[in-house]
């Protein structure tokens, strides 16, 4: 079956993270952490030794298989972003102190497990965004970086260089695969990272990339690292730059504000304050994806990392009432995103948190049968 990738440049995304897969996140799979005093990928790797690489490449071969992307082409879905670790590539990385006596404690062997994802997803008819999800250093401080409670990324320029390598590296493997859209250069640099320096490395993986990528075959892709659009104006903007996408994350259940906050609060914000956002992104600046998002709205979920308390404004809810509110929610965010570019909906599965797994959410009614 032959599908068209030729209209890429523009193309309007409606996608999912496959998170939780090549980068862990326990709070998503506490499964694969049973037993484990270990909060992050890092952790795990060290702490289970030579140990490791069996019951991860278990996991690497379960969570996701081919059924998962012919499910997503199924009902419509027509991108995944793929987040991936700086060790995707195997023990070239440089050394840091959360390692231990361990030089190299990652599990080599991810990379052939995105060879067999780009197969699936041409077989398919799927697009995929791949994403620098965890840096090396760590570049925000959550478990999704690599190192929880560690943001050294962009202390050290051993670490910013072996980003930028690996960036190129899926650049010059990837570029001539039919399914590669884009490429994301960093998820979710903190918000105090000089964004200076940000802009700096933004521009640097620009040009690693395009060593490789044409323009008119796959975007760049950077996050808005916490920050306003209005900071990136007139960044990596044509003529000199071409095919540059933001990438914005949008969620409610992590500031008090929000926690607190009844459903028609949370669809209000989603289908108006979030629209006229949208309106002035799209206005004033250009491309946007919603990279992430959720029907997350009880932070105890993704408690984790997370600082209770977890009592949340919509938990005297009955099931009936709680299945209306994430409809709404649903409908309300979904009538916001889709005005952008693209959106990726965080995540396709996880084990504990229906609100976070796009499957549930279609098998539950909460979003609509098909997305085409």
């Amino acid at each position: 079956m032959k599908h068209d990738f030729d209209n890429k440049y523009g193309k309007k995304v409606r996608g999912v993270n496959l998170g939780g897969w090549l980068v862990l996140e326990k709070w998503m799979t506490p499964s694969v952490f049973e037993g484990l005093n270990a909060v992050d990928e890092t952790s795990y790797c060290v702490e289970l030794g030579v140990k490791a690489e069996q019951a991860l490449k278990k996991h690497w071969d379960s969570f996701i298989i081919r059924e998962d992307f012919a499910w997503l082409a199924n009902v419509g879905i027509n991108a995944v972003r793929i987040p991936v670790g700086h060790w995707i590539f195997g023990p070239d990385y440089p050394y840091h102190a959360s390692y231990g006596e361990v030089t190299h404690p990652f599990v080599p062997g991810g990379i052939a497990v995105l060879d067999r994802a780009f197969a699936w997803a041409e077989e398919l008819g799927l697009l995929i965004v791949l994403d620098l999800h965890a840096a090396p250093g760590c570049q925000n401080g959550f478990d999704n970086g690599g190192i929880k409670d560690v943001c050294e990324w962009h202390t050290k320029p051993e670490y910013i260089e072996h980003s930028l390598s690996v960036l190129e590296r899926l650049a010059e493997r990837y570029h001539s695969r039919p399914a590669l859209h884009a490429i994301e250069v960093l998820n979710e640099p903190r918000w105090d990272i000089d964004t200076a320096l940000l802009k700096k490395y933004n521009t640097d993986a620009y040009r690693r990339i395009r060593k490789y990528c044409r323009s008119e075959d796959v975007a760049v892709v950077y996050h808005d690292g916490f920050r306003s659009f209005r900071e990136y104006t007139g960044f990596l903007a044509e003529p000199q730059f071409s095919n540059v996408v933001l990438d914005i994350h949008r969620y409610q259940c992590f500031a008090r504000e929000d926690i607190d906050t009844d459903i028609y609060g949370h669809m209000q914000k989603a289908c108006i304050e979030w629209k006229n956002e949208a309106d002035d992104i799209i206005n004033e600046f250009g491309w946007t994806y919603v990279g992430e998002w959720s029907l997350g709205l009880d932070l105890k979920m993704v408690s984790l990392w997370a600082e209770g308390p977890f009592n949340h404004a919509l938990q005297e809810m009955d099931d009936f009432q709680m299945d209306v509110a994430y409809r709404g929610y649903a409908a309300a965010q979904l009538a916001t995103f889709e005005k952008y570019l693209g959106w990726f909906f965080w995540s396709y599965k996880t084990e504990t948190a229906a609100a976070w797994s796009f499957r549930d959410c279609v098998d539950r009614g909460w979003f609509p049968a098909k997305f085409d």
